[in-house]
């Protein structure tokens, strides 16, 4: 009698309570693809939703909103970690009667101390579809749950880890379909095809499976369309999505097949072994501007490659990236601070990656990240590192403090001043004449006495690296120059005269009226140059030369530099 009494409870207890999942993004943009993919699998459980937040929301409003909910389960990152704890304890404030279960990377691994904390009562480690639902279905009895941390009074009780999760399972599930499509074409969707890694890259969570597993293909296809169809920007999440050369050329056709001509996507890839038919079929069927490619190439150094178990060949590398660039855009990303890796062996790899003039190139910093071999073995390699996420490097045998904090400096300048496009002309021609590496590592420096890195103008960008080549450059005729071409070309509409000034009023009605300038339909402005423009826009060489730089702007889209043959003259 009393069994069935228990039994009675605890099926009024899991019939009633509300459960709540959720996360903290990083920014507005993104979307969670695991709280939506345990959302849809147990969408028929009583009192389940599912809500986002950022980081930057207010945390009492998160709360409070929260408190609604008997538990509340948050997936957890290294960047939204301390936000969510925050968030915790604001909860138990408000109700300590509620349950706080938190699953995800963060808390899968070394997990010792977020389980000690007051405001945490349940930790799922590992892939959380079965723990999920097992809990859903158990609760409040959960010591049973597979992969499920959880607190018996002062006792923390490890149960067993689950099976595998079956991927076949996903075969009918939409994570989206309960989003509108209004934030669907407006932030990132991501998608997944499979999960794990075939490589074992010790500062890489990836690397801890080493299995890789595909999701059923009518279910990847039919999810796929439905973000093409709804969304604009759709990020694959595989770590290596092009594993498999036939399964690759299959997706890439099916988009062909079915994209709108808004989408983007977005594929992380390892380069040196993208096989010749992807580079030929991609050359000759994928609209430029339709793909990008996101490729870790982290460093040149074999030594550093070799010690964090990662193999890559550069020369392979650099070659697809050669063949592919001018159809897909590149992300390439290098990290600072790998064993083995000197001062000048990051200079190396910087100057040499920096040469193939990636749209975005990432310079990151070696993060410790819970579970990876590198946190293990860092007292091999001297390794000092902040405790607190994302854990990153501070000193090792290879770096001191001092030149991991000058590297932050150039990383600032490249930030500024390449990837947000603002010298990109002046850059390409430091990087033939100069040290890039020296140059915008100089350049952050003095950017970082003149103005906080994050609170600056326009005026301040061009203003400062004009007055940095004039004090440390002055001898370089051309590198004002190229530094006007830039800050005229940022535009859309025609901007205040900075650095060199138009020629006269005269001399410009001239030179419009003599290439045949729609002056009616645009602005201009024209500046004179000490080096042939077209030559240097198409070769990328410095020809000397007494010639006109002139400058187009419709108001709408960004300015277009107008070369003889493309001129009105010409048509």
């Amino acid at each position: 009698m009393n069994i069935k009494f228990s039994i009675i409870v605890i099926d009024i207890v899991r019939f009633s309570m509300q459960v709540l999942l959720s996360t903290l993004n990083a920014k507005y943009i993104h979307m969670n693809l695991a709280i939506r993919l345990l959302y849809k699998l147990n969408e028929n459980s009583p009192g389940l939703a599912w809500k986002e937040f950022t980081i930057k929301e207010n945390k009492d409003e998160i709360a409070q909103y929260c408190s609604k909910f008997n538990i509340v389960a948050f997936s957890c990152y290294i960047w939204n970690i301390c936000s969510t704890l925050e968030v915790c304890r604001k909860i138990k404030k408000i109700n300590n009667n509620i349950k706080i279960l938190l699953g995800g990377p963060e808390v899968s691994y070394d997990y010792n101390d977020i389980i000690k904390c007051e405001e945490v009562d349940y930790l799922i480690i590992g892939e959380g579809e079965i723990p999920f639902r097992e809990f859903l279905n158990n609760y409040p009895d959960v010591s049973l749950v597979p992969g499920l941390i959880w607190k018996d009074n002062n006792n923390v009780i490890e149960n067993p880890l689950p099976k595998q999760f079956n991927l076949e399972e996903f075969r009918n599930i939409n994570p989206y379909e309960n989003d509108t499509p209004e934030e669907l074409y407006n932030k990132v969707c991501y998608i997944e095809t499979s999960r794990g890694c075939p490589y074992k890259c010790e500062f890489c969570l990836a690397s801890l499976d080493n299995k890789v597993r595909y999701l059923p293909n009518v279910c990847i296809k039919a999810n796929l369309l439905y973000l093409m169809q709804h969304g604009r920007v759709i990020k694959f999440l595989d770590r290596t999505f092009n594993i498999k050369k036939d399964f690759t050329i299959d997706i890439f056709r099916f988009i062909l097949e079915h994209h709108r001509p808004e989408n983007i996507f977005q594929f992380e890839i390892t380069a040196d072994i993208v096989h010749p038919e992807i580079i030929k079929f991609i050359n000759e069927h994928i609209p430029k501007g339709l793909f990008r490619f996101e490729i870790g190439i982290q460093t040149v150094n074999q030594k550093a490659n070799l010690e964090v178990s990662r193999k890559q060949n550069f020369e392979k590398t650099k070659n697809v990236i050669l063949q592919l660039r001018d159809k897909v855009e590149m992300h390439l990303d290098l990290i600072v601070g790998l064993p083995f890796d000197y001062w000048e062996d990051i200079k190396y790899s910087f100057e040499e990656v920096f040469k193939l003039f990636p749209p975005e190139l990432q310079l990151g910093f070696l993060k410790f990240l819970k579970g990876t071999p590198v946190r293990e073995k860092y007292p091999e390699h001297g390794f000092v590192f902040d405790p607190n996420p994302p854990y990153q490097i501070i000193e090792s045998n290879y770096l001191s403090k001092e030149q991991l904090h000058k590297i932050t400096q150039l990383e600032h300048a490249l930030e500024i001043y390449w990837n947000k496009k603002r010298a990109l002309n002046t850059l390409k021609y430091v990087t033939q004449h100069y040290s890039i590496f020296d140059f915008l590592l100089e350049l952050g420096i003095y950017f970082g006495k003149r103005k906080p890195y994050y609170q600056y103008t326009l005026d301040d960008v061009f203003l400062i690296i004009t007055s940095f080549v004039q004090e440390y450059y002055n001898k370089d005729a051309y590198l004002q120059e190229l530094i006007a071409l830039d800050y005229y070309l940022h535009y859309k509409v025609k901007p205040k005269n900075l650095i060199i000034e138009e020629i006269d009023r005269r001399e410009k009605s001239s030179v419009i009226d003599a290439m045949a300038l729609n002056h009616h339909k645009y602005r201009f402005v024209i500046i004179k140059t000490s080096f042939d423009v077209e030559q240097f826009i198409s070769s990328g060489k410095i020809y000397p030369k007494h010639d006109y730089a002139i400058i187009q702007y419709d108001g709408v889209n960004k300015a277009a530099l107008v070369l003889p043959e493309k001129s009105e003259m010409k048509v």
